[in-house]
């Protein structure tokens, strides 16, 4: 049995709908009651409680193991998760991570995430990594102020980074839970280029039919607006990526290519599947 956690999210669910369409034994854990795949258990847990989950690893081979950001701060302890799913009998676990552990690590929250794959290594569990760069999924972000106004407002207009589409993420999380050749593995996961906010913008025009205006947002205002949905923190590290992406942030990873044996999807493709958010 495999165990998603955050699986209604932007990649534990397209990755539970595909370990269960291959014929997996899936558990699918999230904070709140919810819809899953036909023959996928759901458990309703919170990971800021690790005894919860017992339930769910209990006969478990393996876990994906994604935590929310407020367990990325420190003092946090979802390190904790690790040794209960090594007490129950799982054998691998695949940790979500950040690519800024590498290319920032100097932050609180990589310091917080570096110490659970830390951990991880430790563990005496087999285990992969994997350090995506920013989500294809945070232009939902302007999903209402597009609908209501065609109107995109984002800071850094200009300056872009090669954001991944979550269902890459997805399927090389599920490669790397179902194929031995990945243990011991730590993937930086990007997409196939270097876009921009005001090129999504124009991409989700185009996908939807409709022109969309472009403004910007300052950094003050930015910050503002995220810190409604993140740690306060998050969001400022998360603005700094943005702002003034290192040569690291930029480079577009084979990791994807490796894994899946394909390029990995373009933002275009990303806008086409979820055209009907914007409409």
């Amino acid at each position: 049995m495999i165990v998603v956690t955050g699986a209604t999210g932007n990649v534990g669910r397209p990755l539970t709908q595909a370990l269960a369409e291959a014929g997996h034994r899936v558990t699918a854990v999230s904070r709140h009651a919810a819809a899953v795949p036909d023959g996928v258990r759901h458990l309703a847990a919170d990971l800021a409680d690790p005894a919860g989950l017992e339930p769910a690893l209990t006969g478990a081979d393996a876990l994906f193991l994604l935590l929310p950001g407020d367990l990325h701060a420190a003092g946090a302890g979802p390190a904790d998760i690790i040794g209960r799913a090594a007490t129950s009998g799982v054998r691998r676990i695949v940790l979500l991570s950040t690519q800024g552990v590498a290319t920032r690590p100097f932050g609180t929250t990589r310091i917080a995430m570096r110490a659970v794959e830390d951990a991880l290594r430790e563990s005496g569990l087999e285990w992969a990594v994997l350090r995506p760069g920013g989500f294809a999924s945070n232009a939902l972000w302007w999903a209402e102020s597009i609908r209501t106004r065609r109107v995109v407002a984002a800071p850094f207009g200009d300056i872009g980074v090669p954001i991944i589409d979550p269902a890459d993420i997805a399927e090389v999380a599920a490669a790397c839970l179902l194929e031995d050749r990945h243990t011991g593995a730590v993937y930086e996961l990007t997409g196939p280029e270097v876009i921009t906010p005001r090129r999504q913008a124009e991409t989700i025009a185009a996908a939807s039919g409709s022109p969309v205006r472009f403004h910007d947002l300052t950094r003050d205002e930015a910050k503002a607006a995220m810190a409604r949905s993140m740690p306060a923190e998050l969001a400022e590290d998360t603005l700094t990526i943005l702002g003034s992406p290192n040569p690291a942030e930029l480079r577009v990873s084979p990791d994807v290519q490796r894994v899946l044996g394909r390029a990995p999807r373009p933002f275009a493709d990303w806008a086409a599947r979820h055209v009907a958010a914007f409409r």
